[in-house]
């Protein structure tokens, strides 16, 4: 009797080894089935950004398409350039944020405007950045002794000269002009000649939300407003124009514009323009742009051009709507 309960107890034993055993090996096989397809799908997602050119280059803005809408928060140092008519708004020039943008000559918007008090060009100071994925401003402002900060280079002659107000009003036929564009082709604006063709200036690495960023979500927003508009022209484009030919690189270029237009590249360009082009715009349109030392300081302009290349409306700022443009862009392209 005893002999036969030991006997059973060492199968009972020898079975729960073997089940445990078993398990065991099962586990093992789901973690590293479960390990490949982590591979797997790590493959797959580097894959898709490689196929799409979603990812964001050092420098450059957060995607559109992975929106967080976090606030973040960036401590900088510069000197103030000039301070607005708006009593809103104050032109720095500043040092390299990391993790934000490289050195520039920026104009912020100042929410608590009593910090603008007593400042005055030339003033060293420190403030804070603060950005959500819609708005930026500074606050915290306070003075820095300018021993603190690095040197900052002059303004460029050829590009300084630049900064004065153009000429050209509506009715006027804007000239013939060379870009770029993001796929390595030279164009020409007179190729768009026939159709309503919307162009504004922006550069790959400006980080404030409310300037470049929300340029390129006003076309995005005015285009899609006319592919859908019933019984609406067809005859229109929108040109997107870097003024930073040195970094915007075509391969650059077309990342940058995944990230707002998505796989849809229908009547949508990404170019970059030469200096000399520039110039020429600059002296042609109300844009007021400077090089210093790799720096820019830029205003915000959009300009719709009718089929006949000329001037129909131009939008200044970033406080007008994409509907704005999007009725603009088809009134143009009806015009005789």
């Amino acid at each position: 009797m005893v002999t036969s309960r030991f006997a059973h107890s060492i199968s009972l034993f020898h079975n729960t080894v073997l089940l445990l055993i078993s398990g065991l090996l099962l586990t093992a096989c789901g973690k590293q089935e479960g390990s490949k397809a982590s591979s797997a799908e790590s493959s797959n997602a580097v894959a898709s950004v490689a196929d799409t050119g979603n990812t964001n280059l050092p420098g450059m803005q957060l995607n559109p398409l992975e929106s967080t809408n976090v606030m973040r928060s960036f401590l900088a140092r510069g000197v103030v350039r000039n301070l607005g008519s708006d009593g809103q708004t104050v032109v720095v020039r500043h040092e390299e944020i990391p993790g934000f943008m490289p050195r520039m000559t920026m104009e912020f918007t100042v929410r608590d405007t009593n910090e603008l008090r007593g400042l005055s060009a030339g003033q060293a100071i420190t403030f804070n950045v603060k950005a959500t994925d819609t708005d930026s401003w500074i606050e915290n402002i306070r003075h820095a002794a300018t021993n603190d900060l690095a040197p900052l280079p002059s303004s460029e002659p050829s590009s300084s000269s630049l900064l004065h107000i153009a000429q050209m009003k509506p009715g006027d036929v804007l000239p013939d002009a060379e870009v770029l564009a993001e796929d390595g082709r030279i164009v020409k604006l007179s190729e768009f000649q026939g159709r309503a063709l919307a162009f504004t200036f922006i550069f790959t690495r400006c980080p404030l939300p409310d300037y470049c960023p929300r340029m390129n979500q006003h076309f995005n927003r005015a285009r899609d407003l006319l592919l859908h508009q019933p019984g609406g022209p067809t005859n229109w484009q929108f040109l997107s124009i870097s003024f930073d030919p040195e970094f915007d690189k075509p391969g650059v270029l077309t990342r940058y514009a995944y990230s707002y237009r998505g796989k849809n590249v229908d009547r949508w360009l990404f170019a970059a323009a030469p200096t000399n082009v520039m110039a020429s715009f600059v002296s042609q349109l109300d844009f007021r742009f400077a090089n210093e030392g790799g720096s820019f300081l830029h205003n915000l302009r959009t300009v719709v051009l009718d089929p006949q290349r000329r001037i129909h409306r131009q939008f200044d700022g970033n406080k007008w709507k994409a509907e704005e443009l999007a009725q603009a862009m088809a009134d143009a392209a009806r015009a005789n």
